[in-house]
């Protein structure tokens, strides 16, 4: 495995724990509990569906897990920008950047 393969593993198992973590520390209020947890389920699917990439048993299918990261990696942004909206305190607008 490439270097750059290996640092875009780690880059998107590390940005799926480290929205999990965020979540933990959002308070909880029913209205919220869709958006963390579409968060929680693409964000922890970027990673999940490259390294699944990785096994890939042609070309073809390689191309079609990628594509799954990405849209994935787009929904997040799409929650990302959700919770931002709601969550309108100052203290986490800076984890929200």
């Amino acid at each position: 495995m490439n270097e750059k393969t290996t640092h875009l593993l780690e880059k998107t198992f590390r940005f799926g724990v480290d929205v999990l973590k965020f979540l933990g520390t959002l308070p909880y209020n029913f209205i919220y509990k869709v958006p963390m947890l579409q968060l929680s389920r693409c964000s922890t699917s970027i990673g999940a569906n490259y390294e699944e990439a990785q096994g890939a048993v042609s070309k073809r299918d390689f191309s079609h897990k990628i594509g799954i990261s990405y849209r994935e990696a787009r929904e997040s942004v799409y929650w990302l920008r959700t919770l931002n909206e709601l969550y309108q305190d100052e203290k986490y607008q800076a984890d929200f950047e």
